[in-house]
């Protein structure tokens, strides 16, 4: 989730660049960069930070007359946030910036270093530079060279590259990761979101997927699909959506497929960020967390004891400071957080490293605290969550431990081949379920409005389920501000079911691969005593007075990343009849730092 911006023109490409990277600060801020090719010398500048660090560093720099030039701000995915690893990513004569993830840079990486390339970061990026200048060896034409080079890339990639051999282009590259080409009365523009191009271009092509080519002052209107742009900075943040948190529940099957980039594929199943004997000697593990963090982690506590047969316990943070919980040499402490800077959260870390355990972070955020404490990371890569009530952090918390449950299951014998196949396979299709379907948000939108009275909602369900359903009553008390209960089915007999009546909503997750007939006679139970069920499930449920309709699946992992996406869209939208700003919830912080 890093921002690209580019520039073709006789402006001061310096300020043109940097003010947008400044629209896209929001998208990443581990480090930036910018490189600026004219009158034949080609200039970058990098800084960790903020923008106003790499403001800083080039404030001296002007560049006059006609040329070109390219810009990045990082969320860092490979490498930590070091000048090295910031873009533009540089070779002998040429730079290049880079959204997403090239899946297979590491035999790239090792055939270019065979030929003599010294690399000097850690990134995927670096090798779409060098093999570009690889190909040039063999031909005088820059463009084939290009073209070559992106044949030869398999990921996620949102690519510009210039180069002192083709002084009035930018080559680019599209496919899974957004960029969009423009134009206005001072030179074409780029960018990885229209926010940066609000004021500067009047028509613009978003690029489809297996675009490439290359841009000069002239050939914009050769390209096809040109439209206007709206100019509204913040309608161009949002991308069009009402509110971050729309967008945010939007783009998760992207996040998704780069959570899973570079360490899930048919061959098996990599976590290069950990040594290969950082597992070594577990046989326990303790996942802590607060809030969402906290569900995600139980929903990591049925994967990690079912495909990797580890006994896994979970701890609220704040209580697992003060509990004086005992703790074995051979556990593995699992620290999730989204920003990385929770407090209770990074306070039991420190308590657990005090104590001698191996710990691991997972957290979307390199260089946070949490990970610096850490032994190891896994980063979620969900990108920057503007949202306060969390949705993709959530999702791609899940797929992590879901990816570290299979590796695990490898790591300890008990996934072979066919398992691991049979599990990709089913990551892919939990991935696709979260793409939101036009139709199913539409009957949300028209269900949301009989959901605003009443004395609460219940929301159940079994095994993984249950997590589940407390992070669905959670995303509603956070942005609605009704009272909302998450309970595993099986409880509602031993105490809850008392509150049943026609004024309590139950939302029910009934996925037909786990457990069906025992939770579907838990709502029954419910049924029978007046509540009003709001039922989830890919077929017809008799007792259900609303049905909300998933597509049929062939794995309740599929299930409940279907169900996740209805249960954050149905508190969207009863939240916006409530009237409330979905954002930015009363009494509630996106980064809790105090006790």
């Amino acid at each position: 989730m890093c921002g690209i911006v580019g520039y073709i023109g006789n402006n001061e490409k310096k300020e043109i660049l940097i003010n947008g990277l400044k629209e896209l600060e929001y998208r990443g801020y581990d480090s930036a960069g910018i490189a600026i090719l004219s009158e034949g010398e080609l200039k970058t500048f990098k800084a960790v930070g903020k923008i106003c660090n790499l403001e800083n560093k080039c404030m001296d720099f002007t560049s006059r007359g006609f040329g070109l030039g390219i810009g990045h701000t990082r969320w860092a995915t490979h490498g930590k946030p070091t000048e090295a690893n910031a873009h533009p990513q540089i070779a002998e004569f040429s730079n290049v910036v880079h959204n997403g993830i090239i899946e297979n840079y590491q035999e790239i990486k090792k055939d270019l270093q065979q030929k003599g390339h010294q690399f000097l970061s850690q990134t995927d990026t670096e090798v779409i530079v060098r093999l570009f200048e690889e190909y040039l060896k063999n031909t005088d034409d820059v463009w084939v060279a290009f073209e070559h080079m992106v044949a030869s890339l398999r990921g996620a990639y949102a690519i510009l590259l210039i180069s002192i051999k083709a002084p009035d282009k930018i080559f680019y590259a599209k496919n899974g990761s957004p960029l969009i080409v423009g134009k206005g009365k001072d030179g074409v523009y780029f960018a990885s979101s229209d926010t940066p191009l609000v004021g500067c271009v009047d028509r613009v092509v978003y690029l489809e997927d297996g675009a490439c080519g290359y841009m000069d002052k002239d050939r914009f209107d050769t390209l096809t699909h040109i439209k206007p742009l709206a100019h509204n900075k913040i309608y161009a943040q949002k991308e069009g959506f009402r509110y971050f948190m729309e967008k945010e529940i939007y783009e998760q099957h992207k996040v998704l497929l780069e959570t899973m980039m570079g360490r899930v594929s048919q061959e098996g199943i990599f976590l290069e960020s950990l040594p290969s004997d950082f597992f070594d000697g577990i046989d326990m593990i303790t996942i802590c967390a607060c809030g969402t963090s906290y569900h995600a982690g139980m929903s990591g506590k049925y994967l990690l004891e079912r495909l990797a047969r580890l006994k896994t316990n979970v701890a609220i943070a704040s209580e697992f400071r003060y509990a004086d919980c005992v703790m074995g040499k051979s556990e593995l402490f699992i620290a999730i957080s989204q920003s990385g800077e929770t407090a209770d959260t990074l306070e039991a870390l420190k308590l657990a490293k005090k104590k001698g355990l191996k710990t691991l972070a997972i957290c979307n955020v390199d260089n946070s605290s949490i990970v610096r404490e850490s032994d190891g990371a896994i980063l979620t890569r969900a990108g920057i969550e503007k949202g306060v009530a969390s949705t993709k952090a959530f999702a791609t918390q899940v797929m992590v431990l879901w990816i570290l449950s299979v590796y695990l299951s490898h790591h300890r014998g008990y996934a072979d081949t066919k398992t691991i196949k049979s599990q990709v396979a089913s990551m892919l299709k939990a991935t696709k379920a979260t793409e939101v379907n036009a139709t199913l948000h539409e009957r949300l939108k028209r269900l949301s409005k009989r959901y605003l009275h009443g004395h609460g909602f219940f929301f159940i369900g079994r095994d993984i389920f249950y997590p589940l359903a407390l992070e669905g009553a959670l995303k509603l008390k956070e942005i609605s501000y009704l009272h909302a209960e998450g309970y595993a089915s099986g409880e509602m007999k031993h105490g809850p079911i008392a509150l049943a009546d026609s004024l309590l909503f139950t939302v029910a997750l009934l996925p037909k691969h786990l457990l069906y007939e025992k939770i579907k006679s838990n709502v029954e139970e419910l049924g029978a005593r007046d509540a009003t069920i709001c039922a989830i499930c890919s077929e017809d449920f008799e007792s259900a007075d609303d049905m909300v309709y998933i597509n049929p699946a062939d794995d309740y992992m599929e299930e409940f990343f279907s169900m996740m996406v209805v249960l954050q869209l149905l508190a969207l939208e009863i939240a916006i009849k409530m009237g409330n700003d979905v954002d930015m919830p009363r009494n509630l912080a996106k980064s809790v730092t105090v006790e």
